[in-house]
Parts: structure tokens; C-alpha cells; sequence
């Protein structure tokens, strides 16, 4: 890396307040020195250090436990609009730190600096958002069959709002959580993956001044940075009535079923093995397009990555040819140099995952088109750099039908649409999908009850690149939970039916006469 990289990185980092060594506890407007292990966060892209982190311990999560409702009782009562204009304060902080925040996540998590500064974008948008919502959050009325009766429902903070979120978006998962249930009037414990903890302490660092000025309860916006003992604690935790977990299917158990347990709610956002389907009446250059950012973007690391390409016969060998030109020309690097397209994976354990599973899919049969190298040498010294893979396979394998979170796309073959939805639906997960044609009796089924059985269904898009204003989330593996916008904000409250009876007799619903 140039120079001048290094030295706009450092630059960053004291614009973010990052330091060698940081604090791993804050109750949003105060920082508490913790004694647990160190995390290194080592940056994917160079393998350079670029901060310590002390962990908070179960002594520390019990003392801000106790910061964090004292604060929900002063914060419930402020009012909505009130809440929302210093969520939309925070939105203008993250948008005076776009760059340095966007350079940080590229550099933590090793995906490309526009794909940074887009994920700080997704925060702001949120933001925006939550703001409007502040003044909307609607209950309704209904007519009573009693006289002098009226009945109505209204919308209560609900507690304590946990959340554990993923490495891949270190930022955006958080705010998309946070600016809901802030505005809905909950407190937050924020529990980051112990992968990218930087990127956490900076969004607190931003919002420290903001909390400060507006003199919000300390507690209401927590962070905590910690093992799978923390996330644990918070599952176990009755004091938190929410917990919203983004990440594996398999952590996803461990999260709902310990909440399960409590009869707390769970918001679960987790794996995905998503599909496009490209038609003989698809715009094939459109579809090549969302195909390889789909595939390759943040070198296959999203929930949304597209991992199975599902072709029809007709056109699969001019569409396969296609990719394959396309494919050989992206350009991988450092994911802060101008022109990188894909950058490193976060660590050498998902190197050893990409590989493993190559090895698994081959010997099931799955034949390697092009790609699937570890990359050596000058500027891949990290040893996470890999070549985006794509391998011919059937759907029925084992490894198709797992989520690996790197950068492997399965192409498959179909004879007609029905056959292209059955195979579609038939994985666990059900996150995203997207069908690629000009057929309006394709897309209508695709859309129809027994199209996409996803969360997200997509027409001439591609499975990435979500909006902040639909609801986010979906089906079977994948969790079931619904994030972001829609009426999302109904998981951060607790809804409450109100009868008043202005009259002077006491009738009793369903003609019920109780003399006595």
C-alpha cells in the first residue's frame, strides 16, 4: 500500500477518535475502562494492525445493564418527535464523517471503498427515515358494540433492544436497529462481532457529542464489546424483552432458542443462499451485470450474495461464455485503491472455508469453471485475497445447499420455469432472489404465491443492494425476522388495546349479563 494510503488511513482513525488501545464499554456518553481479554483488529487488506481492544466482562455488562434501565424509564417519556430530531442530529453527524468512517469500514472489513461509504450512506438514509416515522408511529381505532364505548389501540416503548450484529456490515445493521428503536423510545445494548470492533467504537465516538448536547440519559444508547459470552448474557437477559441478531443460521439458533426460552422476542436476520434466474427472454447483458456484483460484490460476504445462478438450457452456454469473459477481468486488490472491484475476506478462517468448500462441491461432483485460487505474492501478503470462483453443480448438493460466505457461484441449468422455481425454492435459507426476464407471465409467476417463497423477490434487479424503505428480511433459515423500514418499527414496541367506557352502566361484551 502507497503511502499516502497509509497516510489518509491514519488520518481516519484520529478523525474517528480510534486509538491503539480503545475501550470496549460505553453507555453513550461515557467510556468505562474494562479488564477483559484483548481483541487485535487486523486489517484483511494488508494484515496491518490497526487497533486494540479491551473486552468488557460480565461484571462490566451487569453495570451498564443497570445504566441501561434507569435510562429506558427517563427516555420512554420524552416524546417521539423530540426523539426523532436527535436521531435526525446523529444522521448529520454520520454525514460529516461519511468519508473517514466509509475508509474505515473498507478497511476493517476489506470490502471496497464504495462499497463503504455506501454502507455509511445506508446509515443516513435510515436516519431520514426514522425521523418522518417519529411523527408516524399510527395505532387505529375501532368501533364498540358496547354503547358509550370507544376502543383503540396504541404503540408503548417496549425495554431494552439488544443487538448483535455481523461483520460484513459493521455499521449500517446497527443503525437500521438502533434509529427504530430510539425513535419508538427503547434503549440500546449494541453487542458488534468481535471481527470489526473499530467500526463500532467510531459510530459511538460520532454520536458521543450529539447524546451529550442533547442531554440523553446515559444508558439509552449502549455498546459492548465482548465474546459469545456477551451475546449469551444478552439472550439470557429478561431485561431485555427484544433481541435482534444478525449473522449464521447457527448462531441464529443459539440466540432464538435462549430467548425462546425467556419468552422474550427474537428479530433474527441470518443466512441466505440466493437465486437469479435468468430466462431465454432476459436482457442477458442487464442480467451479466447484476450477476457479478451480485456474485463477487464484498467478495461474497452478504447475506443477499447471489450463489446460485439458475439458466435456462437455451441460452446457458452463451450466458455461461458471457460471465466467464466478464469474470476473468474483475480486478482484485487492496479494497482502498482506486479501480478494485474485489477486495479480501475478512480473515484466514474464511480462506480455509472458501477452500474447504470447493474441495466438498467437487467431490460431490461440481465441476470448477474458472477461479477458485488463493492469491500470493505482492500486494496479497494478508493471505486472504482469493479468485471469485464458479463452479457447475447441482442443486440437490450438499454444499449448494449450505451458506458459504465467500465468493463461489453455483450455475445450474432449468427447462422450464416451473423447474426454475422448484429449484430456486428448494434450499433452507429464503432471503433473496431476483428473476432476469421481459416475459410478464415469467415475472407475474415468479411473484406469485408459488413463485420465490424469499422475503425479497426482485425483477430485472439483482439479490444485493437493498433500500432502506422496504422491510428487510426473510423466511424459513433465513429467520423470519423484518428489519429497516415498512412498518419494521412494530418489533421495537408493544401494542396495547384501550377501551373507555364515558357512560354510567357497565355493559358487558357478547350481550353478557352478570346480575348480581
Amino acid at each position: 500500500m502507497a503511502t499516502t494510503d497509509k497516510y489518509e488511513i491514519a488520518k481516519a482513525l484520529q478523525e474517528l477518535g480510534i486509538k491503539r488501545i480503545n475501550k470496549g464499554l460505553s453507555t453513550g456518553t461515557k467510556w468505562f475502562e474494562v479488564k477483559g481479554d484483548r481483541i487485535d483488529s487486523l486489517s484483511p487488506a494488508d494484515g496491518e494492525l490497526i487497533g486494540i481492544v479491551n473486552q468488557a466482562t460480565k461484571l462490566d455488562y451487569e453495570k451498564m445493564m443497570k445504566v441501561a434501565a434507569e435510562a429506558f424509564k427517563t427516555w420512554r417519556m420524552v416524546p417521539a418527535p423530540k426523539r426523532g430530531d436527535i436521531v435526525r442530529q446523529m444522521g448529520d453527524a454520520f454525514r460529516k464523517y461519511k468519508e473517514p468512517l466509509g475508509k474505515l469500514v473498507s478497511y476493517e472489513t476489506g470490502k471496497v471503498y464504495q462499497e463503504g461509504l455506501g454502507e455509511v450512506q445506508e446509515m443516513i438514509d435510515i436516519c431520514d427515515f426514522a425521523v418522518g416515522l417519529s411523527r408516524q408511529l399510527y395505532g387505529i381505532t375501532m368501533p364498540s358494540e358496547r354503547p358509550k364505548h370507544r376502543m383503540y389501540e396504541q404503540w408503548h416503548p417496549l425495554g431494552i433492544v439488544g443487538v448483535i450484529s455481523a461483520f460484513n456490515f459493521p455499521v449500517a445493521v446497527w443503525s437500521w436497529n438502533t434509529m427504530l428503536a430510539l425513535i419508538c423510545g427503547d434503549a440500546v445494548v449494541w453487542k458488534p462481532s468481535e471481527k470489526t470492533p473499530l467500526c463500532a467504537i467510531a459510530c459511538q465516538n460520532i454520536i458521543e457529542e450529539v447524546l451529550q448536547r442533547n442531554e440523553v440519559p446515559e444508558g439509552t444508547v449502549n455498546l459492548i464489546i465482548g465474546d459469545i459470552r456477551i451475546g449469551e448474557l444478552m439472550s439470557a437477559d429478561k431485561r431485555i424483552p427484544l433481541m435482534s441478531a444478525t449473522g449464521s443460521t447457527r448462531m441464529g439458533v443459539m440466540v432464538g432458542t435462549a430467548v425462546a426460552k425467556r419468552l422474550g422476542r427474537s428479530l433474527l436476520e441470518l443466512g441466505g443462499n440466493n437465486a437469479i434466474i435468468i430466462t431465454e427472454h432476459a436482457d442477458m447483458d442487464m442480467g451479466l451485470r447484476a450477476v457479478l456484483f451480485g456474485a463477487a460484490g464484498t467478495a461474497g460476504q452478504r447475506c443477499t450474495t447471489t450463489r446460485r445462478l439458475i439458466i435456462k438450457d437455451s441460452v446457458y452456454q452463451g450466458f455461461k461464455e458471457k460471465l466467464q469473459k466478464a469474470w476473468s477481468q474483475i480486478r482484485i486488490g487492496h479494497p482502498l485503491e482506486k479501480g478494485t472491484v474485489v477486495g479480501p475476506l475478512i480473515d484466514k478462517q474464511a480462506v480455509r472455508m472458501f477452500e474447504e468448500a470447493l474441495k466438498e462441491v467437487k467431490a460431490e461432483g461440481g465441476k470448477v469453471v474458472c477461479g477458485g485460487e488463493v492469491l500470493n505474492g505482492k500486494g496479497y501478503e494478508s493471505g486472504c485475497y482469493v479468485k471469485p470462483c464458479i463452479v457447475e453443480a447441482k442443486n440437490h448438493f450438499k454444499k449448494v445447499q449450505e451458506e458459504t460466505f465467500a465468493p463461489i457461484l453455483y450455475l445450474m441449468k432449468y427447462s422450464s420455469i416451473d423447474d426454475a422455481i422448484v429449484l430456486h425454492n428448494d434450499v433452507p435459507q429464503g432471503l433473496s432472489s431476483a428473476i432476469f426476464s421481459r416475459n410478464v407471465l415469467e415475472t407475474e409467476k415468479f411473484l406469485s404465491p408459488e413463485g420465490s417463497d424469499c422475503g425479497i423477490a426482485n425483477v430485472n434487479i439483482g439479490t444485493s443492494g437493498a433500500e432502506i424503505g422496504g422491510a428487510f428480511g426473510g423466511e424459513k433459515e433465513t429467520g423470519g425476522g423484518r428489519e429497516s423500514g415498512s412498518d419494521s418499527w412494530k418489533n421495537y414496541m408493544r401494542r396495547q388495546t384501550n377501551t373507555i367506557n364515558y357512560g354510567t352502566d357497565l355493559p358487558l361484551a357478547q350481550g353478557i349479563r352478570f346480575d348480581v
